[in-house]
């Protein structure tokens, strides 16, 4: 199968415990064939909005919508500038509609997107949603958070952690309040078979430890671990909304074999060539230059009295001309109604936290005893669950366990927990908390 068919992905949104309203959104966007996947790549985006209910889903609405059609429209440029390009014209948008009408005040969105490519992978980043990868029982943070926070950590040169709850929750740089806005883009970030990368909200990092949300996906299948993830940060409060998108690369081995040039293959070439000569000097000017050369035909066929070749160049250069004039003065025009852009920076594939993964004993204990108190408190509130298949994860976790298998015990441990927490977290009022003794 071509490479790009072995990444898969699950995607899951969910309003959370305690909201009425879901501000986050994502969207997936994945190459239909090899042509696409060569040109373009997959692209995962994550918005979590701002600004009041009806307004933050506008945002976030919008950014999902927006950047991945600019970035499709820019791709010729490169995923570098496709990205800026794509976030700060979401951004433009976004603070258009925040100036236009009082009710809209406040309004933006964070935003991190993720392209998969041949290369490797791309992310663009505004705001504290992020990305990870997950590598080699390590889950490493890719993007840094674009809060008061971190902000304040850099300067005085601790970890982020180390300040407590000191304005957590405060960003400093998101798409919509600002005219400009400052796109970070990593990458690329080679990619090796097994690697999987998480896009989230802040609702689910708030809540679940990266070192957590390695361990699930390591041991669970894609769909499965969303749902899963989710289903804790709900037990834990659920304080906001909560998104995931998980991304697992299968296979980095493509079984096209090499093929010899052929026509398609040349066709492709000379287009490419094409297309990059076009990035270099705007078809007006090619244009302009044909009309140039056809007029300086045109005069010297004209003063060797060959009038039947001079007079159809003149048409051509005429023709020619004017064509590159009227190009000239639409490019301007619509050059003067793009949004202002930053300078551009550089990019590294930046790893700003890395994690150690670790499933043993003590943590498949623990996410057991998590179950078995899960288990009174349902039990006590009358919540139906299917006792039987709670009962038979919870009994092969502990063989497993026993056995020294810790993945496994970990796995069978997270299943039985889940399978009560969908009873319990359907049933429960906003407004009622449980808290676990964990």
């Amino acid at each position: 199968m071509p490479f790009f068919t072995t990444i898969e992905h699950a995607g899951l949104s969910d309003v959370g415990s305690k909201r009425s309203h879901n501000q986050d959104a994502f969207f997936v966007q994945k190459a239909s064939d090899r042509a696409h996947w060569e040109k373009v790549g997959h692209l995962y985006i994550v918005a979590d909005g701002m600004g009041g209910h009806a307004v933050g889903e506008k945002a976030a609405a919008k950014a999902v919508q927006e950047i991945p059609l600019t970035f499709v429209k820019h791709v010729q440029d490169g995923p570098v500038a496709a990205l800026r390009r794509a976030f700060q014209e979401a951004n433009a948008g976004i603070h258009a509609i925040g100036t236009s009408n009082p009710e809209f005040k406040g309004l933006g969105t964070t935003a991190t997107g993720l392209v998969v490519r041949e290369e490797g992978a791309w992310i663009g980043h505004v705001g504290d949603s992020r990305a990870y990868r997950i590598r080699d029982n390590q889950i490493q943070q890719l993007t840094y958070d674009h809060s008061y926070a971190w902000e304040m950590a850099k300067r005085l040169g601790i970890p982020p952690e180390e300040l407590g709850d000191i304005k957590k929750n405060v960003i400093v740089r998101s798409l919509g309040p600002d005219p400009l806005v400052q796109v970070d883009v990593e990458g690329p970030y080679p990619l090796i078979e097994g690697d999987s990368f998480v896009l989230c909200s802040d609702g689910l990092s708030n809540l679940v430890q990266p070192e957590e949300i390695g361990a699930v996906i390591g041991v669970m299948p894609i769909e499965e671990a969303a749902k899963f993830l989710i289903d804790l940060a709900n037990l834990r409060g659920g304080p906001d909304n909560i998104t995931v998108i998980i991304v697992r690369v299968s296979s980095t081995k493509d079984s096209m074999v090499n093929q010899s040039v052929s026509g398609p293959t040349v066709f492709r070439g000379i287009a490419s060539l094409i297309a990059k000569y076009n990035r270099l000097v705007p078809w007006p000017i090619t244009v302009l230059s044909l009309g140039v050369v056809l007029a300086v035909g045109f005069i010297v066929c004209m003063l060797n009295g060959m009038q039947s070749i001079g007079y159809p160049l003149f048409a051509g250069a005429a023709l020619s001309i004017i064509g590159g004039m009227i190009g000239l003065f639409v490019n301007n025009q619509r050059e003067q109604n793009q949004p202002p852009t930053v300078e551009e920076q550089p990019t590294r594939a930046s790893v700003y936290r890395q994690y150690p993964i670790r499933i043993d004993a003590g943590v498949v204990e623990r996410t057991q005893n998590l179950a078995k108190q899960l288990k009174e408190h349902a039990e006590a509130k009358g919540v139906r669950v299917d006792w039987a298949n709670f009962k038979a994860q919870l009994d092969m976790s502990a063989k497993a366990g026993s056995e020294g298998d810790f993945i496994a015990a970990y796995r069978c441990a997270c299943r039985g927990l889940g399978k009560i927490a969908a009873g319990v977290l359907a049933q429960r009022p906003k407004d009622e908390s449980f808290k676990p003794r964990w």
